[in-house]
């Protein structure tokens, strides 16, 4: 794997303001580029929130999901930090599986399926993430101990592996749309949905 870090910029947002950095990701399965937003200054033991793009939540309010509100609700934590904070936007759509099988996925959540059971339909794996490129941006910020923002305990295995943290749980009022999205990522994915 070959990362390179742009230059930095500023970035005024209606969560506060932060510097913005992107980071190219060279692997063999191709480059991939990603965002590092963060505060001017980084403490000891920064706020950190690793989030996995979603287009459909993120960007279009999407109620299908919990992304959007944990995104807003990690900027706005982030802002208000004494630490300081980073969000490491990952471009990993769909838990690795891309935008268009995300769409199908969807198409199959609409007959009944839940987002397991759905991507076992299409051949994919349940969490394809890959997290490598965090442990070389916490290298390149020399950070070694983080309070990270996740509810979920596959992505603290991987990030363990590069720093040490505490765990901070995130947790959006679910709705009619994704109360069953959610019930799924605590009884098959084992999430942390419980304060």
């Amino acid at each position: 794997m070959k990362v390179e870090f742009s230059n930095k910029a500023k970035l005024p947002t209606r969560f506060g303001n932060f510097i913005i950095q992107g980071v190219r990701e060279e692997t063999q399965n191709g480059v991939f580029e990603h965002l590092v937003i963060f505060s001017n200054e980084l403490l000891e033991t920064p706020l950190v929130r690793v989030h996995s793009e979603c287009l459909t939540g993120d960007v279009f309010g999407s109620l299908k999901c919990d992304c959007g509100g944990e995104l807003a609700l990690a900027m706005e934590q982030i802002a208000q930090s004494k630490q300081g904070g980073m969000l490491i936007y990952l471009r990993q759509e769909g838990r690795g599986i891309g935008l268009f099988n995300k769409v199908n996925a969807y198409a199959l959540q609409d007959q009944g399926y839940d987002t397991i059971e759905a991507n076992r339909a299409l051949g994919l794996a349940d969490d394809a993430r890959n997290y490598d490129v965090v442990g070389e941006i916490f290298k390149h910020f020399g950070i070694k101990k983080i309070q990270l923002l996740t509810n979920n305990p596959h992505k603290i295995k991987w990030i363990e592996k590069y720093v040490d943290l505490e765990r901070s749980s995130i947790i959006i009022e679910s709705n009619c749309h994704n109360a069953h999205y959610l019930q799924v990522k605590k009884d098959k994915m084992g999430h942390l949905l419980e304060e």
